[in-house]
């Protein structure tokens, strides 16, 4: 299979909010807004559409979720322990650490959620909707603590307000009482979903920015290579130790090599620290995910 020609149309809307931010009157001015829709209501009701559509069986999917989490919590550790490193840690400024270290273990739902649809069709969306929904909580508490640590903010509300988080762990309940979505509501909500989809990819896009991308630059390629080799390599390693069946594996590999949540840049500019920078690391992300996935895809599985 041509994994560049599978992530081609997702990443060609990526390329079409980039060029239309940047060369038309649809400027960061208009796509600010359509980020907040798509974070605060359109995406939420994707992912709570996702979650609820089939029923989840915990045995089958335990080990898809262990295997998430060993792999995320791998991430997370190599990034904290970047500072710590004798070779590297007296090159890396304390606040671009803080404020970046959310880049290497963070991913793009926008994009997971597309290339599972396309890889695995409903069956995707569901696994990679568990995914999300069991790391979501567990990758915000960690891309906020460093940051709270070192401006002494406080992330409890933060994380209490995630819509992102509403909308899975909702989801995830409603899933194991039986609910589902009444007919009468299936075709709206599955409008709002499916524009969920272009416009936060298209959203992506429009955010991305190539500036200041020399600025730390051993501390630039540490993270990027934790998120898109790294990751990787770790759940391929998760997927081999747990016997995962074979759609399983393929939605992990493909949740491990995701460009970093193009939201980054906008928690470290809000809490105080250097949002362009960071913007940057999402920008260079982004491209580096074509590689990555077609690392995860095309080589490991």
């Amino acid at each position: 299979m041509n994994y560049a020609q599978l992530l081609f149309p997702d990443f060609s809307l990526i390329l079409c909010g980039y060029l239309i931010c940047r060369y038309t009157a649809l400027n960061r001015s208009v796509w600010q807004p359509v980020e907040s829709l798509v974070y605060y209501l359109l995406f939420p009701v994707l992912l709570f559409q996702s979650i609820v559509k089939s029923p989840i069986d915990l045995g089958m999917a335990s080990g898809l979720m262990v295997a998430g989490l060993a792999s995320g919590v791998c991430g997370i550790a190599l990034a904290y322990a970047l500072p710590h490193l004798p070779w590297l840690g007296r090159h890396i400024d304390a606040r671009d650490h803080a404020a970046s270290a959310q880049v290497a273990f963070r991913f793009n739902s926008f994009i997971g959620l597309a290339l599972a649809e396309r890889l695995a069709g409903s069956q995707g969306l569901l696994l990679i909707a568990v995914l999300i929904g069991v790391c979501v909580p567990l990758f915000n508490v960690a891309a906020v603590w460093p940051m709270a640590r070192q401006g002494q903010h406080s992330f409890a509300r933060e994380l209490l307000r995630n819509p992102l988080i509403l909308a899975t762990a909702t989801g995830l309940v409603a899933n194991l009482l039986g609910f589902r979505i009444p007919a009468w509501a299936e075709p709206t909500i599955g409008r709002i979903s499916a524009a969920s989809l272009a416009l936060g990819l298209m959203a992506a896009g429009a955010g991305m920015q190539f500036g200041l991308l020399t600025r730390s630059k051993l501390l630039s390629a540490s993270v990027l290579g934790i998120r898109h080799l790294l990751q990787p390599l770790v759940a391929w390693a998760m997927a081999r130790l747990l016997g995962l069946e074979a759609v399983q594996t393929t939605v992990l590999l493909a949740f491990s090599a995701l460009p970093t949540a193009s939201s980054c840049y906008v928690l470290a500019a809000r809490m105080g620290y250097n949002g362009p920078y960071v913007a940057g690391l999402v920008t260079l992300s982004t491209l580096l995910g074509m590689a990555s996935l077609t690392l995860a895809l095309g080589v490991l599985r």
